[in-house]
Protein backbone atom coordinates (compact mmCIF):
# COMPACT_ATOMS: atom_id res chain seq x y z
CA UNK A 1 0.00 0.00 0.00
CA UNK A 2 1.21 3.51 -0.74
CA UNK A 3 -0.09 7.07 -0.80
CA UNK A 4 -0.22 8.91 -4.12
CA UNK A 5 -0.87 12.61 -4.67
CA UNK A 6 -3.03 14.04 -7.46
CA UNK A 7 -2.22 17.64 -8.43
CA UNK A 8 -4.31 20.34 -10.07
CA UNK A 9 -3.77 19.42 -13.75
CA UNK A 10 -2.79 21.68 -16.64
CA UNK A 11 -6.11 23.03 -17.96
CA UNK A 12 -5.02 25.20 -20.87
CA UNK A 13 -2.17 27.19 -22.35
CA UNK A 14 -2.88 30.42 -20.49
CA UNK A 15 -4.48 28.93 -17.35
CA UNK A 16 -2.28 29.47 -14.30
CA UNK A 17 -4.74 28.73 -11.50
CA UNK A 18 -8.05 27.02 -10.89
CA UNK A 19 -10.42 26.01 -8.11
CA UNK A 20 -12.43 22.90 -7.28
CA UNK A 21 -16.09 23.61 -7.96
CA UNK A 22 -17.33 20.32 -6.52
CA UNK A 23 -15.86 17.01 -5.38
CA UNK A 24 -17.47 14.11 -7.23
CA UNK A 25 -16.24 11.60 -4.62
CA UNK A 26 -16.05 11.56 -0.84
CA UNK A 27 -13.18 10.67 1.47
CA UNK A 28 -13.18 6.90 1.88
CA UNK A 29 -14.66 6.18 -1.56
CA UNK A 30 -13.07 3.45 -3.66
CA UNK A 31 -12.26 4.65 -7.16
CA UNK A 32 -10.78 3.27 -10.36
CA UNK A 33 -8.16 4.86 -12.57
CA UNK A 34 -9.65 7.54 -14.85
CA UNK A 35 -12.80 7.90 -12.72
CA UNK A 36 -13.79 11.59 -12.44
CA UNK A 37 -13.04 12.83 -8.93
CA UNK A 38 -13.75 16.56 -9.15
CA UNK A 39 -14.82 19.43 -11.36
CA UNK A 40 -12.40 22.34 -11.65
CA UNK A 41 -13.30 25.88 -12.70
CA UNK A 42 -10.81 28.13 -14.51
CA UNK A 43 -11.60 31.25 -16.53
CA UNK A 44 -15.31 30.36 -16.67
CA UNK A 45 -14.73 26.82 -17.97
CA UNK A 46 -15.66 23.72 -15.97
CA UNK A 47 -13.45 20.64 -16.49
CA UNK A 48 -13.69 17.16 -14.98
CA UNK A 49 -10.49 15.92 -13.29
CA UNK A 50 -9.90 12.16 -13.63
CA UNK A 51 -7.99 10.05 -11.12
CA UNK A 52 -4.49 8.96 -12.06
CA UNK A 53 -4.75 5.91 -9.79
CA UNK A 54 -7.05 3.17 -8.55
CA UNK A 55 -7.53 3.10 -4.80
CA UNK A 56 -9.25 4.82 -1.88
CA UNK A 57 -9.71 8.57 -1.48
CA UNK A 58 -7.85 9.39 1.74
CA UNK A 59 -7.87 13.18 2.10
CA UNK A 60 -8.84 16.34 0.25
CA UNK A 61 -5.98 18.84 0.38
CA UNK A 62 -7.75 22.03 -0.75
CA UNK A 63 -11.10 23.64 -0.04
CA UNK A 64 -13.90 24.00 -2.57
CA UNK A 65 -13.96 27.35 -4.45
CA UNK A 66 -10.39 28.26 -3.41
CA UNK A 67 -8.07 29.30 -6.25
CA UNK A 68 -4.74 27.45 -6.31
CA UNK A 69 -1.88 27.46 -8.84
CA UNK A 70 -1.69 24.69 -11.42
CA UNK A 71 0.33 21.80 -9.99
CA UNK A 72 -0.93 22.24 -6.42
CA UNK A 73 -1.63 18.90 -4.62
CA UNK A 74 -5.40 18.51 -4.30
CA UNK A 75 -6.09 14.98 -3.01
CA UNK A 76 -4.39 11.92 -1.52
CA UNK A 77 -5.16 8.45 -2.90
CA UNK A 78 -4.27 5.21 -1.10
CA UNK A 79 -3.28 2.63 -3.71
CA UNK A 80 -2.26 -1.03 -3.60
CA UNK A 81 1.00 -0.23 -5.35
CA UNK A 82 4.23 -0.85 -3.46
CA UNK A 83 6.61 2.03 -2.94
CA UNK A 84 7.31 5.04 -0.79
CA UNK A 85 4.46 7.35 0.08
CA UNK A 86 4.28 10.67 -1.72
CA UNK A 87 4.08 13.48 0.80
CA UNK A 88 3.06 17.10 0.76
CA UNK A 89 5.50 19.20 2.73
CA UNK A 90 3.99 22.42 3.96
CA UNK A 91 6.17 24.97 5.70
CA UNK A 92 5.93 28.66 6.30
CA UNK A 93 8.53 29.29 3.60
CA UNK A 94 6.77 27.13 1.01
CA UNK A 95 3.46 28.83 1.72
CA UNK A 96 5.05 32.22 1.18
CA UNK A 97 6.59 31.11 -2.09
CA UNK A 98 3.27 29.65 -3.28
CA UNK A 99 1.45 32.87 -2.45
CA UNK A 100 4.05 34.95 -4.27
CA UNK A 101 3.78 32.71 -7.35
CA UNK A 102 0.01 32.91 -7.28
CA UNK A 103 0.15 36.71 -7.22
CA UNK A 104 2.65 36.73 -10.07
CA UNK A 105 0.45 34.37 -12.14
CA UNK A 106 -2.55 36.71 -12.01
CA UNK A 107 -0.54 39.86 -12.67
CA UNK A 108 -0.78 41.31 -9.15
CA UNK A 109 -4.57 40.97 -8.92
CA UNK A 110 -6.14 42.85 -6.05
CA UNK A 111 -4.65 41.31 -2.90
CA UNK A 112 -7.70 41.90 -0.77
CA UNK A 113 -9.88 39.89 -3.16
CA UNK A 114 -7.47 36.96 -3.11
CA UNK A 115 -7.29 37.09 0.68
CA UNK A 116 -11.09 37.12 0.96
CA UNK A 117 -11.37 34.16 -1.42
CA UNK A 118 -8.78 32.12 0.50
CA UNK A 119 -10.06 32.95 4.00
CA UNK A 120 -13.79 32.57 3.33
CA UNK A 121 -14.36 29.80 0.78
CA UNK A 122 -18.04 29.07 0.37
CA UNK A 123 -19.67 25.74 -0.25
CA UNK A 124 -21.89 25.52 -3.28
CA UNK A 125 -25.51 24.99 -2.32
CA UNK A 126 -28.54 24.52 -4.52
CA UNK A 127 -32.20 24.84 -3.70
CA UNK A 128 -32.50 21.09 -3.96
CA UNK A 129 -29.68 20.68 -1.42
CA UNK A 130 -31.39 23.06 1.00
CA UNK A 131 -34.68 21.25 0.68
CA UNK A 132 -33.06 17.86 1.13
CA UNK A 133 -31.27 18.90 4.32
CA UNK A 134 -34.61 19.86 5.88
CA UNK A 135 -36.12 16.43 5.24
CA UNK A 136 -34.50 13.96 7.68
CA UNK A 137 -36.55 11.01 6.41
CA UNK A 138 -34.66 10.97 3.11
CA UNK A 139 -31.52 8.90 2.69
CA UNK A 140 -28.14 10.36 3.63
CA UNK A 141 -27.01 10.02 0.02
CA UNK A 142 -29.83 12.26 -1.16
CA UNK A 143 -29.46 14.82 1.61
CA UNK A 144 -25.74 15.26 0.97
CA UNK A 145 -26.06 15.41 -2.83
CA UNK A 146 -23.65 17.73 -4.63
CA UNK A 147 -24.12 18.77 -8.23
CA UNK A 148 -21.74 20.17 -10.80
CA UNK A 149 -22.25 23.75 -12.09
CA UNK A 150 -23.29 22.45 -15.51
CA UNK A 151 -25.93 20.16 -13.98
CA UNK A 152 -27.31 22.96 -11.78
CA UNK A 153 -27.42 25.41 -14.71
CA UNK A 154 -29.29 23.04 -17.00
CA UNK A 155 -31.69 22.06 -14.21
CA UNK A 156 -32.50 25.71 -13.52
CA UNK A 157 -32.98 26.51 -17.21
CA UNK A 158 -35.36 23.54 -17.73
CA UNK A 159 -36.99 23.78 -14.28
CA UNK A 160 -35.97 20.25 -13.36
CA UNK A 161 -36.20 18.89 -9.81
CA UNK A 162 -32.85 17.12 -9.45
CA UNK A 163 -34.29 14.79 -6.79
CA UNK A 164 -36.35 13.16 -9.52
CA UNK A 165 -33.39 12.58 -11.86
CA UNK A 166 -31.75 9.16 -11.71
CA UNK A 167 -27.97 9.48 -11.86
CA UNK A 168 -25.88 7.15 -14.01
CA UNK A 169 -22.50 8.34 -12.74
CA UNK A 170 -20.37 6.80 -10.00
CA UNK A 171 -22.32 6.29 -6.75
CA UNK A 172 -25.45 7.49 -8.53
CA UNK A 173 -23.98 10.90 -9.37
CA UNK A 174 -26.15 12.95 -11.72
CA UNK A 175 -24.25 13.84 -14.90
CA UNK A 176 -24.87 16.49 -17.54
CA UNK A 177 -26.28 13.82 -19.89
CA UNK A 178 -28.72 12.65 -17.21
CA UNK A 179 -30.20 16.15 -16.97
CA UNK A 180 -30.14 16.78 -20.72
CA UNK A 181 -31.96 13.50 -21.38
CA UNK A 182 -34.47 13.91 -18.54
CA UNK A 183 -38.11 14.13 -19.61
CA UNK A 184 -39.44 17.24 -17.84
CA UNK A 185 -43.03 16.16 -18.41
CA UNK A 186 -42.40 13.03 -16.33
CA UNK A 187 -41.87 15.00 -13.12
CA UNK A 188 -44.38 13.96 -10.48
CA UNK A 189 -45.03 17.54 -9.41
CA UNK A 190 -43.67 21.02 -10.07
CA UNK A 191 -40.61 22.11 -8.14
CA UNK A 192 -41.81 23.66 -4.89
CA UNK A 193 -40.31 26.97 -3.82
CA UNK A 194 -39.49 27.44 -0.19
CA UNK A 195 -41.39 29.96 1.86
CA UNK A 196 -39.47 33.09 2.82
CA UNK A 197 -39.54 32.11 6.48
CA UNK A 198 -37.99 28.72 5.70
CA UNK A 199 -35.30 30.24 3.51
CA UNK A 200 -34.40 32.81 6.14
CA UNK A 201 -34.32 30.21 8.90
CA UNK A 202 -32.15 27.83 6.91
CA UNK A 203 -29.75 30.61 5.91
CA UNK A 204 -29.36 31.70 9.51
CA UNK A 205 -28.77 28.14 10.72
CA UNK A 206 -26.15 27.55 8.03
CA UNK A 207 -24.33 30.79 8.75
CA UNK A 208 -24.38 30.60 12.53
CA UNK A 209 -21.46 28.18 13.02
CA UNK A 210 -19.41 30.10 10.46
CA UNK A 211 -19.90 33.38 12.30
CA UNK A 212 -18.76 31.75 15.52
CA UNK A 213 -15.55 30.42 13.97
CA UNK A 214 -14.37 33.69 12.38
CA UNK A 215 -15.29 37.39 12.29
CA UNK A 216 -18.09 38.20 9.86
CA UNK A 217 -17.21 40.34 6.85
CA UNK A 218 -19.27 43.39 5.84
CA UNK A 219 -22.41 42.40 3.94
CA UNK A 220 -25.16 44.33 2.21
CA UNK A 221 -28.35 45.08 4.11
CA UNK A 222 -30.84 42.22 4.14
CA UNK A 223 -34.41 42.06 5.31
CA UNK A 224 -36.95 39.35 6.03
CA UNK A 225 -37.65 37.23 3.00
CA UNK A 226 -34.33 37.93 1.26
CA UNK A 227 -32.57 34.86 -0.10
CA UNK A 228 -28.79 34.52 0.10
CA UNK A 229 -27.39 32.28 -2.64
CA UNK A 230 -23.64 31.53 -2.80
CA UNK A 231 -22.21 32.43 -6.20
CA UNK A 232 -21.12 29.46 -8.29
CA UNK A 233 -17.58 29.04 -9.56
CA UNK A 234 -18.22 30.62 -12.96
CA UNK A 235 -19.89 33.68 -11.43
CA UNK A 236 -16.95 34.07 -9.06
CA UNK A 237 -14.53 33.87 -11.99
CA UNK A 238 -16.51 36.60 -13.79
CA UNK A 239 -16.53 38.77 -10.66
CA UNK A 240 -12.82 38.34 -10.13
CA UNK A 241 -12.05 39.22 -13.76
CA UNK A 242 -14.24 42.31 -13.71
CA UNK A 243 -12.75 43.64 -10.47
CA UNK A 244 -9.25 42.95 -11.80
CA UNK A 245 -10.01 44.91 -14.96
CA UNK A 246 -11.56 47.94 -13.28
CA UNK A 247 -8.86 47.96 -10.59
CA UNK A 248 -5.83 47.67 -12.88
CA UNK A 249 -6.94 49.30 -16.14
CA UNK A 250 -7.65 53.07 -16.35
CA UNK A 251 -10.64 53.04 -18.69
CA UNK A 252 -11.38 55.80 -21.21
CA UNK A 253 -14.46 55.78 -23.42
CA UNK A 254 -15.61 57.31 -26.70
CA UNK A 255 -18.44 56.78 -29.16
CA UNK A 256 -19.11 57.39 -32.85
CA UNK A 257 -22.19 56.72 -34.95
CA UNK A 258 -22.06 54.94 -38.29
CA UNK A 259 -24.43 54.73 -41.23
CA UNK A 260 -24.91 51.02 -42.01
CA UNK A 261 -27.82 51.32 -44.44
CA UNK A 262 -25.73 49.46 -47.01
CA UNK A 263 -25.28 46.48 -44.67
CA UNK A 264 -29.00 46.36 -43.83
CA UNK A 265 -29.83 46.25 -47.55
CA UNK A 266 -27.14 43.65 -48.33
CA UNK A 267 -28.27 41.36 -45.54
CA UNK A 268 -31.93 41.67 -46.52
CA UNK A 269 -31.01 40.80 -50.10
CA UNK A 270 -28.83 37.77 -49.32
CA UNK A 271 -30.04 36.29 -46.00
CA UNK A 272 -32.38 33.66 -47.48
CA UNK A 273 -29.85 32.37 -50.00
CA UNK A 274 -27.12 32.47 -47.35
CA UNK A 275 -29.25 30.35 -44.99
CA UNK A 276 -29.88 27.75 -47.71
CA UNK A 277 -26.25 27.64 -48.80
CA UNK A 278 -24.44 27.84 -45.44
CA UNK A 279 -27.00 26.34 -43.08
CA UNK A 280 -26.88 29.26 -40.63
CA UNK A 281 -28.56 32.64 -40.41
CA UNK A 282 -26.71 35.75 -41.57
CA UNK A 283 -26.70 38.28 -38.72
CA UNK A 284 -25.31 41.80 -38.59
CA UNK A 285 -22.61 40.95 -36.05
CA UNK A 286 -20.07 39.32 -38.44
CA UNK A 287 -19.99 42.53 -40.51
CA UNK A 288 -18.83 44.48 -37.46
CA UNK A 289 -16.29 41.85 -36.44
CA UNK A 290 -14.85 41.88 -39.97
CA UNK A 291 -14.66 45.68 -40.01
CA UNK A 292 -12.84 45.70 -36.65
CA UNK A 293 -10.37 43.01 -37.76
CA UNK A 294 -9.54 45.03 -40.88
CA UNK A 295 -9.04 48.19 -38.80
CA UNK A 296 -6.72 46.38 -36.38
CA UNK A 297 -4.38 45.67 -39.28
CA UNK A 298 -3.96 49.42 -39.75
CA UNK A 299 -3.94 50.27 -36.02
CA UNK A 300 -1.83 47.63 -34.20
CA UNK A 301 -1.76 49.81 -31.05
CA UNK A 302 -5.33 48.62 -30.35
CA UNK A 303 -4.25 44.96 -30.52
CA UNK A 304 -1.96 45.21 -27.48
CA UNK A 305 -1.62 44.46 -23.77
CA UNK A 306 0.10 46.18 -20.85
CA UNK A 307 2.74 44.02 -19.14
CA UNK A 308 4.61 45.51 -16.16
CA UNK A 309 5.67 48.72 -17.89
CA UNK A 310 5.91 47.15 -21.35
CA UNK A 311 3.47 47.25 -24.27
CA UNK A 312 2.99 43.87 -25.94
CA UNK A 313 2.04 44.12 -29.62
CA UNK A 314 0.23 40.90 -30.52
CA UNK A 315 1.11 39.41 -33.88
CA UNK A 316 -2.11 37.39 -34.11
CA UNK A 317 -5.55 38.98 -34.21
CA UNK A 318 -7.62 36.80 -31.88
CA UNK A 319 -11.08 38.31 -31.59
CA UNK A 320 -13.02 37.70 -28.37
CA UNK A 321 -16.80 37.79 -28.73
CA UNK A 322 -19.14 38.16 -25.77
CA UNK A 323 -21.87 35.50 -25.47
CA UNK A 324 -24.48 35.85 -22.74
CA UNK A 325 -26.61 33.07 -21.26
CA UNK A 326 -29.38 33.41 -18.69
CA UNK A 327 -26.87 32.96 -15.86
CA UNK A 328 -23.39 33.84 -17.12
CA UNK A 329 -21.28 35.75 -19.63
CA UNK A 330 -18.70 33.89 -21.72
CA UNK A 331 -16.07 35.35 -24.03
CA UNK A 332 -14.93 32.71 -26.56
CA UNK A 333 -12.17 33.57 -29.02
CA UNK A 334 -11.96 33.51 -32.82
CA UNK A 335 -8.27 32.72 -33.28
CA UNK A 336 -6.57 34.34 -36.28
CA UNK A 337 -9.76 36.18 -37.14
CA UNK A 338 -8.04 37.94 -40.04
CA UNK A 339 -7.87 34.58 -41.86
CA UNK A 340 -11.67 34.34 -42.11
CA UNK A 341 -14.02 35.66 -44.77
CA UNK A 342 -17.28 37.23 -43.66
CA UNK A 343 -18.99 33.90 -44.26
CA UNK A 344 -16.30 32.10 -42.27
CA UNK A 345 -16.72 34.52 -39.36
CA UNK A 346 -20.47 33.86 -39.38
CA UNK A 347 -19.89 30.12 -39.04
CA UNK A 348 -17.26 30.48 -36.30
CA UNK A 349 -19.38 32.92 -34.31
CA UNK A 350 -22.34 30.53 -34.56
CA UNK A 351 -20.19 27.57 -33.49
CA UNK A 352 -18.67 29.31 -30.47
CA UNK A 353 -21.99 30.80 -29.36
CA UNK A 354 -23.55 27.33 -29.47
CA UNK A 355 -20.76 25.84 -27.36
CA UNK A 356 -21.09 28.67 -24.83
CA UNK A 357 -24.85 28.25 -24.45
CA UNK A 358 -24.48 24.48 -24.09
CA UNK A 359 -21.72 24.86 -21.49
CA UNK A 360 -19.23 22.97 -23.65
CA UNK A 361 -16.48 25.55 -24.18
CA UNK A 362 -12.95 24.26 -23.67
CA UNK A 363 -10.03 26.24 -22.22
CA UNK A 364 -8.59 26.73 -25.70
CA UNK A 365 -11.92 28.21 -26.85
CA UNK A 366 -11.64 31.11 -24.39
CA UNK A 367 -7.88 31.74 -24.26
CA UNK A 368 -5.59 34.03 -26.21
CA UNK A 369 -8.01 36.85 -27.08
CA UNK A 370 -6.40 40.18 -28.03
CA UNK A 371 -9.51 42.41 -28.37
CA UNK A 372 -13.23 42.00 -27.66
CA UNK A 373 -16.34 42.90 -29.67
CA UNK A 374 -19.64 42.80 -27.80
CA UNK A 375 -23.02 42.69 -29.55
CA UNK A 376 -24.94 44.74 -26.96
CA UNK A 377 -27.41 45.81 -29.65
CA UNK A 378 -28.90 42.31 -29.64
CA UNK A 379 -30.91 43.21 -26.53
CA UNK A 380 -31.81 46.76 -27.60
CA UNK A 381 -29.00 48.79 -26.06
CA UNK A 382 -28.19 52.09 -27.78
CA UNK A 383 -25.23 53.19 -25.66
CA UNK A 384 -22.99 51.41 -23.14
CA UNK A 385 -19.57 51.47 -21.53
CA UNK A 386 -17.89 48.07 -21.73
CA UNK A 387 -15.41 46.77 -19.16
CA UNK A 388 -12.21 45.72 -20.91
CA UNK A 389 -11.45 41.99 -20.86
CA UNK A 390 -8.13 41.95 -18.95
CA UNK A 391 -5.32 41.92 -20.15
CA UNK A 392 -6.64 43.29 -23.46
CA UNK A 393 -6.50 47.00 -24.26
CA UNK A 394 -9.93 47.60 -25.84
CA UNK A 395 -13.51 46.42 -26.14
CA UNK A 396 -16.03 47.63 -28.75
CA UNK A 397 -19.75 47.65 -27.96
CA UNK A 398 -21.91 47.36 -31.09
CA UNK A 399 -25.28 48.88 -30.25
CA UNK A 400 -28.69 48.36 -31.87
CA UNK A 401 -29.38 49.60 -35.40
CA UNK A 402 -32.11 52.26 -35.57
CA UNK A 403 -33.59 54.33 -38.38
CA UNK A 404 -33.00 58.09 -38.27
CA UNK A 405 -33.56 61.11 -40.48
CA UNK A 406 -30.30 62.57 -41.78
CA UNK A 407 -29.77 65.81 -43.72
CA UNK A 408 -28.64 65.49 -47.34
CA UNK A 409 -26.31 67.72 -49.33
CA UNK A 410 -29.20 69.23 -51.31
CA UNK A 411 -30.87 70.46 -48.12
CA UNK A 412 -33.35 67.63 -47.82
CA UNK A 413 -33.56 64.58 -45.55
CA UNK A 414 -33.13 60.85 -45.97
CA UNK A 415 -33.86 57.80 -43.82
CA UNK A 416 -30.72 55.94 -42.72
CA UNK A 417 -29.93 52.89 -40.57
CA UNK A 418 -27.59 54.18 -37.87
CA UNK A 419 -25.61 52.43 -35.15
CA UNK A 420 -23.53 53.65 -32.20
CA UNK A 421 -20.06 52.16 -31.77
CA UNK A 422 -18.84 52.54 -28.17
CA UNK A 423 -15.15 51.90 -27.52
CA UNK A 424 -13.51 51.43 -24.11
CA UNK A 425 -9.71 51.70 -24.11
CA UNK A 426 -6.79 51.17 -21.74
CA UNK A 427 -5.55 54.75 -21.35
CA UNK A 428 -2.09 53.51 -20.30
CA UNK A 429 -1.59 52.39 -23.90
CA UNK A 430 -4.12 54.12 -26.14
CA UNK A 431 -4.89 57.84 -26.37
CA UNK A 432 -8.06 59.46 -27.66
CA UNK A 433 -6.55 60.40 -31.02
CA UNK A 434 -5.49 56.82 -31.74
CA UNK A 435 -8.87 55.48 -30.65
CA UNK A 436 -10.72 58.03 -32.76
CA UNK A 437 -8.75 57.18 -35.89
CA UNK A 438 -9.39 53.49 -35.27
CA UNK A 439 -13.14 54.07 -35.04
CA UNK A 440 -13.13 56.17 -38.21
CA UNK A 441 -11.53 53.28 -40.08
CA UNK A 442 -14.09 50.85 -38.64
CA UNK A 443 -16.82 53.16 -40.01
CA UNK A 444 -15.14 53.30 -43.39
CA UNK A 445 -14.80 49.51 -43.51
CA UNK A 446 -18.50 49.12 -42.70
CA UNK A 447 -19.44 51.38 -45.60
CA UNK A 448 -17.65 49.09 -48.08
CA UNK A 449 -19.98 46.10 -47.60
CA UNK A 450 -22.23 46.68 -50.60
CA UNK A 451 -22.07 43.57 -52.75
CA UNK A 452 -22.80 39.86 -52.30
CA UNK A 453 -19.18 39.12 -53.21
CA UNK A 454 -18.12 40.76 -49.92
CA UNK A 455 -19.52 37.73 -48.07
CA UNK A 456 -16.88 35.32 -49.43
Amino acid sequence: MSIRIIEMPHLGESVTEASIAVWLVAEGDKIEKYDPIAEAVSDKVTTEIPSNYSGIVKEFLIEVDTDVPIGTPIVKIETEEDGEDETVEVSADSEDVQEEKSEEFINHINKEIDKEAEEQPQERETKSDAKQSSEPKESSEKSSARYSPAVVRIAQERDIDLKQVEGTGKHGRITRKDVENFDVSSQSQPRAEKAPEQTESHTQSEQKPKSESRPSSPVSHTSAGDEIVPADGIRKAIAKKMVQSTTEIPHAWLMVEADVTNIVKLREKTKEQFKKQEGISLSFFPFFVKAVVQALKKHPIINTSWDNGNIVYHKDINMSIAVATDEHLFVPVIHNADHYSLSGLSKEISRLAGLARDGKLSSSDISGGTMTVNNTGSFGSVQSMGIINHPQAAILQVESINKRFLPTEDGGFKTADMVNLCLSIDHRIIDGLQAGRFLQDVKENLSKFTDESNLY
